[in-house]
């Protein structure tokens, strides 16, 4: 059993950033993907960025230029760091971590709002 947990998430003006973090503990597992998806009200939840063990990249591209995601394979932690933040990125954000199989964390809020 894989556990994720966010945190970071919380209330910024526009144009202001925020750094999420994601920590998977247990035992017995490699991480293939770690990544970050978020879901706005009334909205499917959409992958945000990517990262792979190789280190390896993709973004969503209404984040790309905004937000950089990384990892600390020692740590089995991910970071999302969100610069430039705007009204259109408040959502739940969650972790998912591969292991292969998927697991999530509980979402932390981040609201862009003056």
């Amino acid at each position: 059993q894989v556990r994720v947990v966010e945190s970071g998430g919380g209330l910024v003006q526009p144009g202001g950033s925020l750094r999420l973090s994601c920590v998977a503990s247990g035992s017995g597992f490699s991480i293939y993907t770690m990544a970050w998806y978020r879901q706005a009200p009334g909205k499917q939840r959409e992958l945000v960025a990517a990262i792979s063990n190789s280190g390896s990249t993709n973004y969503a591209d209404s984040v790309k230029g905004r937000f950089t995601i990384s990892r600390d394979n020692a740590k089995n932690t991910v970071y999302l760091q969100m610069n430039s933040l705007k009204p259109e990125d408040t959502a739940v954000y969650y972790c998912n971590v591969k292991v292969p199989l998927s697991y999530w964390g509980q979402g932390t809020q981040v609201t862009v709002s003056s």
